[in-house]
């Protein structure tokens, strides 16, 4: 399989939101609009894309794959609780954008950190969320 690098234009805009929130010690989440919810997420996911999502109150992020396949997970990293939904997608995995942890969608661990696990759910067109 063939891992192409993330484009530029994929990672400077949630990289330059991920050193904001660094730098000023928070993060803005709540000054952003409307997450739509996972199934309007799903309908409009493109391959390679990372978005923020939302179940009733409880925030997401819903990563899709080069191979189409779209995985939703909660919205924080569990390193330090930036947003995933900045990060982008380098094979089978997602890059927080904030300090680069890689999250293996399929095997739901951090794959240098095995220990860390994700709890990732694989979503299908037409299952209701």
């Amino acid at each position: 399989m063939s891992h192409r690098r993330a484009s530029v234009a994929t990672v400077v805009e949630p990289s330059l939101h991920a050193l904001a929130c660094d730098l000023v010690g928070g993060d803005p989440i709540d000054e952003r609009p409307e997450r739509p919810t996972l199934g309007q997420a799903l309908a409009r996911a493109k391959p390679r894309q990372v978005t923020s999502a939302r179940r009733g109150r409880s925030r997401f992020c819903v990563v899709t794959l080069e191979d189409g396949r779209s995985f939703a997970l909660p919205d924080r990293c569990p390193h330090d609780g930036g947003l995933l939904s900045d990060g982008y997608v380098e094979g089978n995995r997602l890059v927080c954008a904030r300090h680069g942890w890689e999250f293996d969608l399929v095997a739901g661990i951090c794959p240098m950190r095995p220990a860390v696990r994700i709890d990732v759910t694989e979503l299908r067109p037409g299952r209701r969320r």
